[in-house]
């Protein structure tokens, strides 16, 4: 592997893409400690040290790489895109406009590129004045903390800081796409992949320092195991053989050639995760907003604030496991699918195309997704087993969103260096 790597920064373009990939990382991770003009720096360091922030607010500052609660120029992360992606992309099935868009091709993947664009702005700024009044009273983004965040609480100020962090997505979503353009991997993959591989030194050696060498070293060693084990059912499929009959139109003959559909094991990626933890947080989040003291509000902070409660845990495999199956219930569509198969002259071997081939992969697709639900499940609360058994941090570094996106950022980017590797004849990457 170290070998593939020398060949790839032996040839000049690939090692140029390669550099100006890293120069964005760098560029990113520096805009993302940069303060908002308005923003206590000293204050927010003091209140970091003090507070042990989870929930919504952990996982937005997961996505923002530490840059969320720093509130600094890049404090929305890329938060805001992959809402708008989500959004869009669920949009597709219910709105006839928007799929038609979808099978027109590049020019109708353009305009729904822009859609995504102009949706990311609103909610940038929408979240950044949400992440604003949150922040201007002591106590509120950070539990237990009273110093003020935000001294000059003016309407000016709050313009101008709601102006920097809109601004700061726009030009996230800009670097993100220079990536694609012009370096290696998918541009928003990177950024995301930077900013949670940036907090794992952090969280590593605070474990160090809190709780001994030994907890250390095992951490690390379950952090290899859980590494291992991600990539193993990441890259599981299952490959149904797909045979196309052999045409001939005219002295050209077409077809007669054998492939297969991959269905692979965990299909709906991290989203399912993604949205179970937001919902979950959405009852906790009304509980601190009203300020209720009511049955149902007490009940709610007993049950669903803690992450290592039981019901709370239970409810968070749940939700995942639900979400997984709607996840790839709209992502997957079987029914279209046999018609392609169909209109190329292609089949299952011993399935007749049309209706019963849809109905063979609607099986396939269901028997499968139950084993992927558990898995994502079970890579998400090991944070909460963490939590448990060393009292650790709810961000625990290897477990949950972070190790699901890191390790599938990684295969996909390695995947795209060694195709560029195969096109000049050099040895696989990832041999």
């Amino acid at each position: 592997m170290l070998s593939a790597f020398a060949k790839a920064f032996k040839t000049p373009d690939l090692r140029k893409k390669i550099f100006f990939t890293m120069a964005i990382m760098g560029l990113f991770r520096f805009g993302s400690i940069v303060p908002t003009p308005g923003v206590s720096y000293k204050n927010v360091q003091t209140c970091l040290k003090a507070a042990n922030n989870g929930g919504l607010f952990g996982l937005v500052n997961l996505f923002s790489g530490g840059a969320l609660l720093h509130l600094s120029v890049f404090a929305l992360g890329i938060m805001p895109y992959i809402t708008s992606s989500i959004i869009i992309q669920l949009l597709t099935v219910v709105i006839p406009r928007f799929e038609t868009l979808k099978n027109e091709g590049q020019s109708g993947t353009a305009k729904l590129t822009q859609y995504t664009r102009y949706l990311t702005i609103g909610l940038a700024i929408l979240q950044s004045t949400g992440l604003i009044a949150v922040a201007r009273t002591p106590g509120r983004l950070f539990n237990g903390c009273a110093s003020p965040i935000i001294p000059d609480a003016s309407w000016q100020r709050i313009v101008t800081m709601v102006f920097v962090m809109t601004a700061g997505t726009s030009v996230i979503m800009w670097l993100g796409e220079l990536i694609t353009d012009r370096g290696v991997g998918n541009g928003m993959s990177i950024l995301i992949f930077t900013s949670i591989a940036a907090g794992f030194p952090t969280q590593l050696w605070s474990i160090k320092l809190q709780k001994g060498l030994f907890a250390f070293l095992f951490v690390l060693a379950v952090g290899v195991c859980v590494v291992a084990a991600v990539v193993f059912v990441e890259q599981a499929q299952r490959r149904i053989p797909v045979q196309y009959a052999k045409r001939q139109v005219g002295r050209q003959s077409y077809g007669g050639t054998s492939t297969y559909i991959p269905i692979k094991v965990n299909q709906a990626g991290v989203i399912p995760v993604i949205f179970a933890s937001s919902l979950l947080y959405i009852p906790s989040l009304i509980v601190n907003f009203s300020g209720s003291q009511a049955k149902w509000a007490i009940w709610i902070q007993q049950n669903l604030v803690k992450g290592d409660h039981p019901i709370y845990i239970v409810a968070y495999a749940t939700l995942i496991i639900f979400f997984t199956y709607f996840y790839v219930a709209i992502s997957f569509n079987p029914d279209e699918v046999a018609d392609n198969m169909k209109q190329y002259g292609g089949f299952i071997p011993g399935i007749r195309a049309g209706k019963p081939t849809s109905e063979y992969l609607q099986y396939v697709l269901s028997r499968i997704t139950a084993p992927g639900a558990i898995y994502l499940a079970f890579v998400a609360i090991i944070p909460i087993i963490a939590l448990i058994l060393f009292n650790a941090s709810q961000n625990f570094p290897f477990g949950g969103t972070a190790i699901l996106i890191v390790v599938g950022v990684g295969l996909d980017t390695a995947k795209q260096i060694e195709s560029q590797l195969q096109q000049r004849s050099y040895e696989g990457f990832l041999r």
